[in-house]
Order: structure tokens, then sequence, then C-alpha cells
């Protein structure tokens, strides 16, 4: 092999920078020079490593995770004997994940969180639970550390139990809950009631980024003030009481389950994405009255739902990234255009048009910089 380039480290980190996590491993076996190159802490910032049979790896393999200073992992189901072994070998760890499909957990198998003292981040990945998920115990061990939680997919014995526990986690910025059932029942998701939700938002407030699963519908829509509790020190105003969102996800959403002013608070939204479980025909479009007072609004994602002419007049001018997983025509390019002059970002569904609107989507967007079409 050739001697490599004199170059200083740091330039060779910022080439390595561009490869993918299959190139970074390819060029880590040419000699040990790449090898301690490639291992440098800044390429695998933010990296998850996904862990599973823990007494398969060596000691080699923890040394070099420990040497790129990874701090988050994705495990499957942990023994005892591995909960120990993970903290001994990896006990800076700020994020961890659950990833395990159908498995039942009891309470006190997440009682081990408590033993990694940086630990920010926690996630559950499809899984049954047949005792509360955070525990008071653990709750009170994490309440002021976690700053984000997800919970996807998950079938939990009690969610309003659930709602109650992770309303003490007042140093929460990030929730995600994505709810499959409540009990073993079949089809038995309801909307968390609003007096508990309400209480959530009102105790979480540095919460900032929101993903809610919508799926299933009450006997009747969702009060107005669903999303916008109102600050219980100001009784009998009509004042936001919660926190400033910047970022709202809502899953499986059945168009009549909020009502048209859903959003009306939520004017620090920087971020919205709609993800629609199905439509009925003869529903009125919510997005018209939603959008309207979202002038902050940066991102906005769309994935089903009515045609874009329902909505298209509403979308706000300071919109630069535009996701929309619906059928569009070119027509629906030529009214969305002056509403968005400065879009930067656009991301299309492939349709019988495709063709067509690539030649015609840089006159109308002349400030787009990326174009994505599926």
């Amino acid at each position: 092999m050739e001697e490599l380039p004199h170059l200083p480290p740091e330039v060779w980190v910022y080439v390595f920078s561009y490869l993918s996590t299959d190139e970074k491993h390819t060029v880590r076996t040419v000699c040990r020079q790449l090898k301690r190159l490639v291992d440098h802490p800044s390429l695998w910032r933010d990296y998850t490593v996904v862990l599973s049979d823990l007494r398969r790896y060596t000691y080699g393999f923890w040394d070099t995770l420990n040497h790129r200073k990874l701090t988050r992992v994705a495990v499957r189901h942990l023994r005892r004997k591995e909960w120990r072994r993970l903290v001994k070998f990896l006990p800076s760890l700020t994020a961890i994940v659950f990833v395990d499909g159908g498995r039942v957990y009891k309470g006190k198998y997440l009682d081990n969180l408590a033993r990694f003292p940086d630990l920010r981040e926690l996630g559950v990945r499809n899984a049954n639970w047949d005792e509360p998920v955070i525990g008071r115990s653990l709750s009170g061990q994490l309440h002021e550390r976690l700053t984000h939680l997800s919970a996807c997919n998950v079938r939990l014995p009690c969610t309003v139990e659930f709602i109650n526990t992770v309303s003490h986690l007042v140093n929460l910025r990030y929730l995600v809950f994505h709810q499959q059932g409540e009990g073993y029942g079949l089809d038995t998701v309801r909307p968390v009631p609003c007096g508990v939700f309400h209480n959530l938002l009102l105790s979480l407030k540095k919460l900032k980024h929101l993903s809610w699963g919508m799926r299933g519908e009450p006997p009747e829509p969702l009060p107005d003030d669903y999303l916008s509790p109102s600050d219980p020190e100001n009784p009998g105003m009509p004042r936001y009481g919660g926190p400033a969102l910047t970022s709202l996800e809502l899953v499986d959403y059945p168009e009549t389950i909020l009502p048209e002013n859903a959003l009306r608070s939520l004017t620090s939204l920087r971020s919205l994405t709609i993800r629609y479980r199905y439509i009925r025909e003869g529903i009125e479009c919510r997005l018209t009255s939603w959008l309207s007072p979202l002038q902050q609004l940066e991102t906005l994602t769309i994935i089903g739902g009515n045609s874009l002419a329902a909505y298209t007049t509403t979308i706000p001018s300071s919109v630069t990234r535009l996701t929309l997983r619906v059928a569009i025509t070119l027509k629906d390019m030529d009214s969305i255009a002056p509403k968005v002059p400065g879009l930067e970002h656009l991301d299309i569904e492939q349709n019988r048009s495709s063709g067509s609107l690539c030649r015609r989507i840089p006159m109308l967007f002349p400030q787009l910089r990326t174009l994505r079409i599926r």
C-alpha cells in the first residue's frame, strides 16, 4: 500500500464525514492510522448503535464504542446480566431506545435506567406493558433528567396513568406518544381525556416538539380547546397556558376528531405535520382554518387527506419546506406558488403529471434548492 498523503488529522476527519457508515467501516480496515482517524468521536456524534445479545460482543468492541464516545443505543430485550454489562461498558449513555417487537414488559424492567446518571432520552417501540411503563420510583429519579420521551405503537394497561406520570417529567422538550391499544382488547384506543391532556400540557412548560397519535374516535368531536388549555393563573380569560410548541405532528388523524379552531392558540408553531388515517366524504377540510393563524410556520407536511384545492389558499407565506403526499396537478402547483414565494424544499408524490411538473416547478419556485419526487 502507498503511504497516505501527509494531511492534518482534522482534514482527514472532514473528508471522512462525507462517507456512509458502511464506507467508514471499509476505510477503517485499511490500516491502523485510518482506523484511528475513522474512530474520531466527531464522526459518530448522534449515531445510534443497535445492540442485541450482549454476550457475543468482545472487549475490543466495547473499547471501540468508548473511543468513539457513543452515547446512544437501541437495544433488544436485555436479561439481568446484560443490563449489568451495559452499565459496566457504557455507563455514560444519554439515550436508550427499546425496539423489541410485541414483547410483554413488566414495570420493573425499566428500573435499570436509574443506573445511567447521564440518561436524557428514552424510547419504546412496539411493545406491550402489563404494568405502568414508568413507575413512581423511576419517575422520581428521572423527572428532572429526561428531555426526550418516545412511546410508539405501544399497548398500555392504563393510558391515563401513563400520561399523568409523564406530566411529572418537567424538563421534557420532546414527546412522542402513538398508542396501539389499552389493555388487551381489540381496537380499544380512545383519545386521551381532555382534562388529562390539559394537565400534561400545563405541566410541561419546556415542551417544544409534540407528536400525538389520534387513532380512534370519541363518541363526539373533541372540544375546541383540546390542544389549547387555558392559563390557570388567569381563570375566565381565553389565554393559552400550555407550552410554546414549535413542532406538532398529528398521526393517524381522522378529519372529524378535532374542530376548526383546534390550532388557534398554537401561533408559535414552526413545523406542522398531519398524517391522515382516512377521509370521509362530505366532511369539510379543517386545514383551511388550522393554517390561517400559523403565520410563523416554516415546515408543512401533509400525508393523505383532502385534495390540495381545499386548503392551498391558506398555506402561510412563511413556509420554506413543503411535503405533500396527495394527488398533485399542475393547477395545484400554480395556485401554491404565489402563496409560498420563498419555498426552498419541495417533496411530492410521483403521478401522471410528474414530467410536466418537473419542467414547470423551477419557474414557479425560483428559490427552490431541493426537489424530491417519490
